[in-house]
């Protein structure tokens, strides 16, 4: 018998509150016998077992994951890593900690007990941590999808004492050592409400309660026709733009003519297009994620037709920095990043493989092909000093790690690039994971790290390749990164902030 059912060893010595506590548990656990609930008996045993092993979460967890919304995924995620955390708290901690035996079942009705009986100790019931976990881990990330879920997650956990395998007071401990342990993830890996920007600098912008002056154009290319249709429902006399991907700059340049709001449905690329337009026209921007990456609209606060919506009908609005680039005739914006070197060959490499193997296989078989090359991409002068680099990143905006979550940005308008350089040197890959690793951190023998508003290369190595929001031209000779400092006025929802 493993040590964790292991009952043989010597009780406590009495104690007077304890032994109280411990009789009134055992009285609620014999009334709890003696109810007949009505329809109970066919349901909660077999809900109890469909919970076994974390069956059931699994199951519910695709469920939600299938809504194909960023934010149900990220609330499949975190419930199911909060459950994990919670059981190997229970197994490892909880029951090893208090060898309490099981219930007698003589008060439970036969019809109610379960076929196979657990033989692990009884405090605390892991059934009731694991339920718990899940469901306030999807309630943490999504309440709406937290409250579809917390019916079951009940349900199992009163099934625990229904059939007679657990005390009240095990399902009790259970369940709040379980949403410990969600709140515990929560603080390794932030929530994004907790990561939404400021709502900051606020200006004034049309409201349009019916979407009325809202022209959207929507990158075909992006897959999210379903998407942007939702949002019509919500808007009816907005009016839709739907075009391929060639003809998406020619699009806007033409809904941005007649539209009092230019609205936009893609993935960053579509949206850095869009963005432009915008600032050429003098229009405000309305950004409905829709693509492959959606880093802009996320950071902003924007995750679905919903949020986005309810800014338009109520004329909630902020100004954002946008980021520039200048190589001689040659100019473009950023709203996320821009950087020159070894990512944007990355980027090359992956869309020449994609088509053929998929994307994330593309992903590898570039960074294989780029990393073993024996040459720097890029040199430039910094300074008035020549510098091999591998990878020069500039961030439209500080870029913050919270927890262990991936860097994000908390303000968009603090008017700075994050500028990061990986030095040339030997072993690239090696190089560029110390530098992923060190995050912030100013200095290291591979990275440095400085929050400029203007950076100024010369000596860029001709045909050098410049990736700006997943957009990559050549650029080489002299190369100037700068801000314009809330240059751009784009729609998000303001309450609650």
């Amino acid at each position: 018998m493993s040590p964790d059912v292991d009952l043989t060893v010597p009780k406590p010595g009495r104690h007077a509150l304890r032994t109280r506590l411990l009789a009134l548990d055992s009285r609620l656990f014999e009334f709890a016998a003696e109810q007949h609930w009505p329809y109970a008996e066919p349901v909660l045993p077999r809900l109890s077992r469909s919970a076994n092993h974390g069956v059931l979460w699994f199951a519910t967890a695709a469920v939600i994951a299938a809504a194909r919304t960023p934010r149900a995924r990220r609330a499949a995620a975190r419930g199911l890593a909060s459950l994990s955390l919670a059981s190997l708290t229970i197994n490892t901690l909880g029951k090893r900690s208090v060898r309490r035996p099981r219930p007698v079942l003589d008060p439970v009705p036969l019809g109610r007990q379960l076929k196979r009986q657990p033989i692990t100790t009884s405090f605390p019931s892991g059934h009731a941590a694991s339920a718990a976990a899940f469901a306030t881990g999807v309630a943490l990330e999504s309440p709406a999808w937290g409250l579809a879920v917390a019916p079951i997650a009940w349900s199992v956990a009163l099934s625990r004492v229904y059939t007679g395998v657990h005390f009240p007071s095990d399902v009790v401990a259970g369940a709040a050592l379980g949403a410990g342990a969600a709140f515990a993830v929560r603080g390794m890996v932030p929530t994004r409400d907790r990561q939404v920007p400021p709502a900051r600098p606020r200006t004034d912008v049309p409201a349009l309660p019916d979407g009325d002056g809202l022209v959207v154009v929507a990158n075909k290319g992006s897959g999210s026709s379903d998407r942007v249709h939702a949002l019509l429902d919500l808007l009816p006399r907005a009016e839709l733009v739907e075009c391929e991907p060639a003809d998406t700059r020619a699009e806007l340049r033409k809904a941005a003519a007649r539209a009092r709001v230019l609205g936009v449905c893609g993935g960053d690329g579509t949206v850095n297009a869009a963005a432009e337009v915008a600032l050429d026209h003098g229009l405000p921007l309305a950004v409905l994620p829709g693509g492959t990456l959606n880093h802009f609209a996320y950071d902003l606060g924007v995750e679905d037709e919903r949020d986005l919506s309810r800014a338009l009908r109520r004329g909630e609005a902020v100004r954002v920095d946008v980021g520039r680039f200048t190589c001689g005739g040659q100019q473009g914006v950023f709203l996320n990043t821009c950087s020159l070197g070894v990512y944007p060959e990355l980027v090359r490499e992956r869309d020449r493989f994609s088509a053929g193997v998929g994307a994330w296989p593309a992903g590898v078989l570039a960074a294989l092909r780029v990393l073993r090359r024996d040459r720097h991409p890029l040199h430039a002068e910094v300074a008035g000093r020549a510098h091999p680099l591998w990878m020069l990143f500039a961030g439209n905006g500080t870029y913050h790690r919270m927890g262990l979550a991936p860097a994000r940005r908390l303000n968009l308008a603090d008017g700075v690039l994050d500028v990061r350089v990986v030095h040339g040197g030997r072993r690239p890959a090696l190089r560029l994971l110390a530098a992923a690793v060190a995050g912030p951190l100013t200095r290291s023998p591979a990275h440095a790290a400085v929050q400029v508003g203007r950076l100024h290369l010369s000596g860029v190595t001709p045909g050098a390749l410049l990736a700006y929001d997943g957009e990559v031209t050549e650029v080489g000779g002299d190369v100037t990164l700068e801000k314009l400092p809330e240059a751009l006025t784009v729609y998000r929802p303001l309450a609650g902030i």
